[in-house]
């Protein structure tokens, strides 16, 4: 079975394509994603709420167990959402969770994000599974994660359900 490659790596990851990028949050980004910061399911309130959970979102990073990018709009370069793999490393496999500002949402970067996050996740970490998990009255995020090849696998506790990317490059 061939290893999975963790973070951290040499560079921070930055990926992009046409319409958006991905890269790493900074201190100075903080205020601009105070309303999307959050940390085990709890939400910033305050901008210093916000920066110390980006300081435990790097060390997540830096000890192996997470990536977490801004979302840029490469037009306007403001970061727009974030995005990431949360969990899952020491099984071969990520979960896959992003958050947009509501201003933003409708526009496509979710899905420009996720396929570029997905990407990845296949190709330079080796994950071997992706999943994804959302409310089941998130119909937007169901969308979105139907749009790009995942299955609803199973309903959670808490009315979440948990969904698998569905794809021929995982074996």
């Amino acid at each position: 079975m061939s290893r999975i490659k963790i973070p951290p790596y040499d560079e921070f990851p930055f990926l992009s394509n046409n319409k958006i990028s991905l890269r790493q949050i900074l201190n100075s980004d903080i205020n601009d994603v105070i309303e999307i910061s959050f940390y085990d399911a709890i939400q910033a309130t305050t901008l210093e709420q916000a920066i110390e959970m980006n300081s435990k979102i790097n060390r997540d990073y830096d000890d192996g167990n997470s990536f977490h990018w801004g979302i840029v709009d490469n037009q306007s370069n403001k970061i727009v959402g974030t995005c990431g793999y949360y969990r899952g490393f020491d099984k071969a496999g990520g979960e896959l969770g992003c958050v947009l500002l509501p201003q933003y949402r409708g526009q496509g970067f979710m899905t420009s994000a996720m396929l570029l996050a997905i990407d990845f996740g296949l190709k330079n970490i080796g994950l071997k599974r992706i999943w994804a998990i959302t409310s089941q009255q998130n119909e937007k995020a169901i969308k979105l994660l139907e749009k790009i090849n995942f299955k609803k696998i199973r309903l959670l506790d808490d009315n979440e359900a948990e969904f698998e990317l569905v794809s021929k490059e995982i074996v």
